[in-house]
C-alpha cells in the first residue's frame, strides 16, 4: 500500500519535554531510540485494540479538558515558537497556521470532543455471509495498530492525530519538527498525563521530536513496528516521504486549488464564494489559489471581484484578458505558467479568462495538484458536466473549497487531505485510519 500528506519540510531538531528523551549521539543510536518508541507504541497498541468506545470516548474527553486547562502553558511555548518562526523569516500565512490563541486550542478541544461523539468504526462488518457449506464470513473494521505522522509548524495536527488516532484503536508517533517544538513538546505532555488518569498508557501518544531529521529517517525505516505513514506538509516532504519509506505510506498531496465562475454563475454568490476561498485563511492546503472565470462572466463579475480581491490584500497575477478588467490601484501582475502551478498559502492569486467550459476543465487536468475545485454556475448541465470530469478529491458546486476540511464534512477532525486513490481519498478520519480483518467461523470445516 502506498499512500502520503502534505505541508513543507522544515528543519528539526531541538528537545520536547515529556515527548522523548534527548537525542543520543549517532545515527545508529537515534535508529535504536526510535525504533523502541516503536515497539512500546505497538506494545501499547494492544490496550486500544481491546478498548470498547466507552473507555476511548472517555479518554478524549480527559485530553481535550486537559488541554483547555493547560491553555495559558500551551500558548506562552506556542509564543516561542512564533518568535523564532518571526526571526527565521516565516511567511505570515506559516505563522498563521503555526500560531495557537486559547480560542484556537478552545476550538482544537472541542474537535476531540466531536470525535468522541462519532461512531466507533472498530468491530464495524463491512460485509458477510454463510457459504453454502455453512462457513460463517464476516468482513470487520480492526485499528491499524501504530500510525506514524511527519508533519510542519501545525501544532493542531498533534491534538488531531493523537485524537483520531486513539478513537479509531491506533497509537500514535509523531514527528512535528521544529518550527513547532516548543508548543508539541507541551501538547504531547498534556495529552500523555491525561491518558494516565484515564489508566491507558502514555506510549499511546509519544514524540520523536527530539531525535531531529534522524528520527524522522529512522520512523521511516521502521517497517514492521509502524503500521502505516501519514506524511502532512508540502511537496518537498510528502516525496522525501514517498521516495525513502519503507513503511507503507497514505499520500496526501499539495492544495493548488480552483474555482470556475462559469457563464450563468450569480455574481454575488461568486464574488463571496471566491473571496471566501481565498481569504478566509490563507495558509490552508484547501484555500483557493487559481480563479477562472468564463468569458461570458467576466465583464459583470470580474470588476467586481478584482476589487474585493484587492481590497482585501491580494496580489493578483493574471492573464491579459484578466488584467483588462483590473480596477484602478489594484496590485496586478502578468501571470506565467509558474502562477497555475504554485500553491502560494498567502494572499496571491492566479486568475484567467476562459472561453468555454471545456477549457476550464483542461486548465484544471493541467495544473491541479487534485485536492479542490469548486465551480460557480446556475447551470445544473454544467455542474454536472464539472464533477464528472474533474479528477480531484473534492469537487465543490457553488459552495467554497473551505468545506474541503474533516471538521466541515462531519468527520470530527482530520488527520489529513489524501490526494490518492488507494484506501484513501480527500479528508480522512477515523475510518480512514482503520483496515479491515475477515473471521471465519466454521463448525469444524476443513478443505476437501
Amino acid at each position: 500500500m502506498t499512500i502520503v500528506s502534505q505541508d513543507k519540510a522544515a528543519p528539526t531538531g531541538g528537545e520536547s519535554a515529556g515527548a522523548a528523551t534527548p537525542p543520543p549521539s549517532g545515527t545508529g543510536d537515534v535508529t535504536t531510540a526510535v525504533r523502541d518508541v516503536a515497539r512500546r507504541a505497538k506494545v501499547a497498541s494492544r490496550t486500544l485494540a481491546t478498548a470498547n468506545r466507552m473507555t476511548k470516548d472517555a479518554a478524549l474527553g480527559a485530553v481535550a479538558d486537559a488541554l483547555v486547562a493547560a491553555t495559558d502553558k500551551i500558548v506562552a511555548a506556542n509564543a516561542e515558537d512564533l518568535e523564532r518562526g518571526r526571526a527565521s523569516g516565516m511567511s505570515d500565512g506559516l505563522l498563521d497556521r503555526l500560531a495557537l490563541t486559547p480560542e484556537r486550542i478552545g476550538q482544537i478541544a472541542d474537535a476531540l470532543r466531536d470525535v468522541s461523539g462519532l461512531p466507533d468504526p472498530v468491530g464495524e462488518v463491512v460485509r458477510g455471509q454463510t457459504l453454502p457449506n455453512g462457513l460463517r464470513l464476516r468482513q470487520v473494521r480492526v485499528p491499524m495498530g501504530v500510525v506514524g505522522m511527519i508533519y510542519e509548524a501545525r501544532p493542531n495536527v498533534t491534538v488531531d492525530a493523537a485524537g483520531l488516532a486513539l478513537k479509531s484503536g491506533n497509537a500514535v508517533i509523531l514527528r512535528g519538527g521544529s518550527a513547532a517544538a516548543s508548543s508539541n513538546a507541551v501538547i504531547v505532555a498534556v495529552m500523555q498525563g491525561a491518558l494516565e488518569t484515564r489508566g491507558l498508557p502514555a506510549d499511546l501518544v509519544q514524540s520523536i521530536d527530539a531525535y531531529g531529521r534522524e528520527g524522522g529517517v529512522a520512523l521511516m525505516r521502521a517497517r514492521g513496528l509502524v503500521d502505516v505513514l501519514i506524511p502532512r506538509g508540502g511537496a518537498d516532504l510528502i516525496q522525501t516521504v514517498v521516495r525513502e519509506s519503507l513503511v507503507p505510506v497514505i499520500e496526501t498531496g499539495v492544495g493548488n486549488v480552483h474555482v470556475y465562475v462559469d457563464a450563468t454563475a450569480d455574481v454575488d454568490m461568486a464574488v463571496a464564494i471566491v473571496m471566501n476561498a481565498k481569504t478566509q485563511r490563507v495558509g490552508v492546503c484547501n484555500a483557493a489559489e487559481t480563479l477562472l472565470v468564463h468569458e461570458d462572466a467576466a465583464p459583470a463579475f470580474l470588476p467586481a471581484a478584482l476589487a474585493a480581491l484587492s481590497d482585501a490584500g491580494v496580489v493578483l497575477h493574471g492573464d491579459p484578458a484578466a488584467m483588462s478588467f483590473a480596477p484602478d490601484g489594484a496590485d496586478m501582475v502578468p501571470a506565467t505558467d509558474e502562477d497555475w502551478a504554485t500553491e502560494y498559502l498567502a494572499l496571491e492569486l492566479g486568475v484567467r479568462v476562459v472561453p468555454s467550459l471545456d477549457e476550464a476543465i483542461e486548465h484544471i487536468r493541467t495544473w491541479s495538484s487534485g485536492h479542490t475545485e469548486a465551480i460557480v454556475t446556475r447551470d445544473i448541465a454544467a455542474a454536472d458536466r464539472f464533477v464528472a470530469e474533474v479528477d480531484s478529491a473534492a469537487v465543490m458546486v457553488n459552495a467554497s473549497t473551505r468545506f474541503t476540511d474533516g471538521g466541515e464534512l462531519g468527520l470530527g477532525a482530520e488527520i489529513g487531505i489524501s490526494t490518492q486513490k488507494l484506501h484513501a481519498r480527500g479528508p480522512m478520519g477515523l475510518t480512514e485510519l482503520t483496515t479491515t480483518k475477515w473471521v471465519v467461523t466454521g463448525d469444524g470445516h476443513v478443505k476437501p
